[in-house]
């Protein structure tokens, strides 16, 4: 079973929970994630993603709120030793789509569920092709 350091991104987009919602929302989009992590002084202290975002406008809450208040804090995490299957049964069992990757302590990549999805498929091609 392959391990999750060689299918998980290293070029993290990380923003501070201190931020607008609308910027963390214009760093994601320019760089085509579904997810930042929020970092102080290095450390992980959440995540926010593409569903926190939806969760946040559907109900009627502003673009300059705080990341702080909509991210996950302390989430789920994985070891980049892991398997990619027990990153896979975690995501599946919490409900989630990124998983950050986290060695002694230090975030060095996020893992996601199309990540997962490559692996599963690498040896398919789509119609037609």
């Amino acid at each position: 079973m392959p391990v999750v350091a060689e299918h998980m991104s290293r070029d993290l987009v990380t923003v501070e929970p201190s931020i607008a919602l609308a910027e963390a929302a214009r760093a994601m989009h320019g760089r085509g994630v579904g997810a930042v992590l929020a970092v102080v002084a290095g450390r992980l202290t959440g995540i926010l993603t593409e569903r926190d975002m939806l969760r946040a406008v559907a109900t009627g809450h502003q673009p300059d709120e705080p990341v702080s208040e909509w991210m996950t804090h302390h989430p789920e995490t994985i070891e980049s030793s892991d398997t990619t299957e027990h990153a896979g049964v975690l995501m599946i069992h919490g409900g989630f789509r990124h998983l950050p990757v986290v060695d002694a302590g230090e975030l060095i990549g996020i893992l996601s569920l199309r990540d997962l999805m490559r692996i599963v498929l690498e040896d398919s091609a789509p119609r037609g092709v």
